[in-house]
């Protein structure tokens, strides 16, 4: 299969017409902008000379081109700019407030001020959209290793005491997916009513946002619980990880009745997987009553998938109505999972400059009467500087 050839200036998608300038560096907005582009938006990545300060994170090829870069810009257009000089800050103010009927829409996450403030940048544009994502809802610093200590999270995570982080910046993902639904929201309100805004979101919030709505600030409240540590346990229910004769690992769920019926039969175990429930005085026709009975059930369990190497466990399980997965790395994810290929139409293949051809995912959104774009290469940095602004002269030193 050839390597996507799509250019960042072919718009195709849901979203072609809107025009998106992000200023930022990490996760979240680049997350967020990136999302907008593989739906069909024009993205415009400025950045300042040299890059910014995510431009090596890792991980990196040999040669230091970061990967992470290349992963979370694609799709996008690239400027670079001196944006420590007033002609640098000049020349982005002019990107960002371009007149068009789908531009003047900024996402960033740097301190709004200077050349960056709403209040300027809407008097040279009174419909901008600014999405700003703030550390925390009163303005200080934050990010997600720094959000994630405080969740809670990493109390409930491990088998101990000691709290255990997890290396997702999942309060990243998601503060950059509220960022795209802020983002249309105020788009689609300014179409009704020609008026911009500032829409802000402390990455704090969507943290806390996520705590409560899963329900664990209110079992605080009304039931004076405070969620522990169960390994690798579905809490509330029954699933946990088997070691296989082949020293692999998989996790087995069984949330709903059905599957739990399911398990017993695809295992033959039904008749003992029964007998634990009055051995331990439950109902097994309940969630409740199997998360109870979690130790007994996997005990009855861990002999069957002993026995077996992954390889008959997922012929055994394959049309069985069991939920189960295997452990995988990012290599073997790679190497032996099919649903990380060409064979899901998530993926296509890029030829990402400086770092090589690439299998590369598009958006995860799949909409039958406007099919989104396959997957396009990061741009290189600084390519688009001269397409969508005149070059700023550079400071002269000496």
């Amino acid at each position: 299969m050839q390597p996507s050839s799509n250019a960042p200036e072919e718009r195709h998608g849901p979203l072609a017409g809107l025009r998106v300038v992000e200023v930022s560096a990490f996760v979240a907005a680049p997350l967020a902008s990136m999302t907008l582009a593989q739906l069909g938006a024009e993205v415009i990545r400025i950045d300042p000379l040299g890059g910014s300060i995510d431009y090596h994170r890792w991980p990196e090829t040999e040669h230091g081109e970061s990967l992470y870069w290349a992963s979370l810009n694609k799709g996008k257009r690239s400027v670079t700019l001196p944006l420590d000089t007033p002609e640098g800050q000049r020349a982005a103010a002019d990107i960002i407030c371009a007149d068009g009927d789908g531009a003047g829409i900024l996402i960033t996450n740097l301190p709004a001020r200077g050349w960056l403030d709403y209040e300027q940048l809407s008097a040279r544009r009174p419909d901008l959209i600014m999405m700003r994502l703030l550390g925390n809802h009163d303005g200080s610093p934050a990010v997600d290793y720094s959000v994630n200590c405080a969740s809670g999270f990493p109390h409930a995570t491990g088998t101990g005491p000691e709290p255990v982080n997890h290396v997702l910046p999942s309060w990243d993902v998601a503060a950059g997916l509220y960022l795209t639904v802020g983002l249309l929201a105020a788009e689609r309100r300014r179409q009704e009513t020609g008026h911009g805004q500032e829409v802000t979101l402390a990455l704090s919030d969507a943290m806390l946002a996520t705590v409560g709505n899963l329900g664990y600030l209110a079992d605080v409240q009304i039931n004076g619980a405070s969620r522990e540590p169960g390994g690798n346990s579905l809490y509330g229910a029954f699933g946990r990880d088997f070691s296989t004769a082949d020293a692999r690992s998989v996790m087995v769920v069984a949330i709903t009745t059905r599957q739990f019926r399911a398990l017993g039969r695809a295992t033959g175990l039904t008749e003992k997987l029964e007998m634990t429930g009055p051995l331990m005085d439950v109902d097994l026709t309940t969630e409740g009553g199997r998360y109870a009975a979690r130790h007994a059930i996997a005990a009855v369990l861990e002999p069957w998938f002993a026995a077996r190497t992954l390889a008959e466990v997922r012929a055994v399980f394959h049309g069985s109505g069991v939920l189960w997965g295997p452990y995988q790395t990012f290599r073997q994810l790679v190497e032996e999972d099919p649903r990380c290929s060409t064979q899901n139409p998530l993926f296509s293949w890029v030829d990402q400059p400086g770092i090589g051809i690439l299998l590369a995912p598009g958006s995860p959104l799949v909409f039958s009467g406007d099919p989104t774009p396959a997957a396009a290469p990061a741009p290189r940095l600084g390519a688009d500087t001269d397409t969508l602004h005149s070059p700023v002269p550079q400071p002269v030193s000496g």
